[in-house]
């Protein structure tokens, strides 16, 4: 379960679905990209390659047999690995997609996909999961309020409860910390995070938004996380 070799060089990715021909054009659009890809039909052997050798990404789909993709998520973070998840879902519920960042993904896609898109993502989750990325270049601890983050530990805390944040949650989170006070523009997050804009009608970001503020805010009095109407989204306390 080690860290990915970079955005720019070839990954080791595990690719779970149980639909062949989807495991058949992902094997051959990663590879195109230079990837070194294993593809598995169900949750039981993707957890069995993640066990037996180094993955630097999980492409998974939410339903499979024997062990879906939130189990497998759910069975992997509670194993302490912090492999990049991304997860492929023909739900487009935004509940279904919640549970899947619940589980321990880091990142969503609902099928069909754009190949274009998915290879977006893929290039985003690797090149912010290797060693000389962000995380390794990071300041010292942010802090807005009582919230707390510390970017190179990869932790955050509101008050004294630990705050518990996907890969992606936290680079989201680190961002709006860096920039506390200033209104970012859905253009530039998506730039920062996922490397790539999405467009206007996409909902990605609206979702990690959603989700992270019930993380952060929750049932606090203070509320740290502000949406700006037809702008953007800005962390202070009022």
């Amino acid at each position: 379960m080690g860290a990915a070799v970079g955005a720019d060089g070839p990954a080791r990715i595990l690719v779970a679905d149980d639909d062949r021909a989807i495991r058949e054009s992902l094997d051959r659009l990663l590879g195109l990209e230079g990837h070194r890809v294993t593809a598995v039909a169900d949750g039981a052997a993707a957890l069995e390659a993640v066990h037996d050798g180094v993955v630097d990404l999980v492409v998974l789909d939410l339903m499979m047999p024997t062990i879906d993709g939130l189990t497998v998520c759910r069975l992997l973070r509670s194993e302490g690995s912090r492999v990049p998840i991304l997860m492929l879902t023909a739900r487009t519920e935004t509940s279904d997609r919640v549970a899947g960042l619940d589980a321990g993904a880091d990142d969503y896609l609902p099928k069909p996909f754009d190949p274009d898109e998915l290879l977006a993502r893929v290039r985003a989750l690797l090149r912010r999961s290797r060693p000389d990325g962000p995380a390794a270049q990071a300041s010292p601890t942010l802090q807005v309020g009582d919230l707390r983050l510390d970017p190179a530990a990869r932790r955050a805390w509101r008050g004294d409860r630990e705050v518990e944040l996907s890969k992606t949650e936290f680079d989201l989170l680190e961002l709006l910390m860096f920039n506390a006070g200033i209104v970012l523009d859905r253009t530039r997050i998506y730039e920062e995070i996922w490397g790539y804009d999405f467009g206007p009608d996409s909902k990605n970001l609206a979702v990690y938004i959603s989700y992270l503020r019930r993380k952060v805010d929750g049932d606090a009095e203070v509320k740290l996380i502000h949406t700006v109407r037809g702008v953007g989204y800005t962390i202070r306390e009022d």
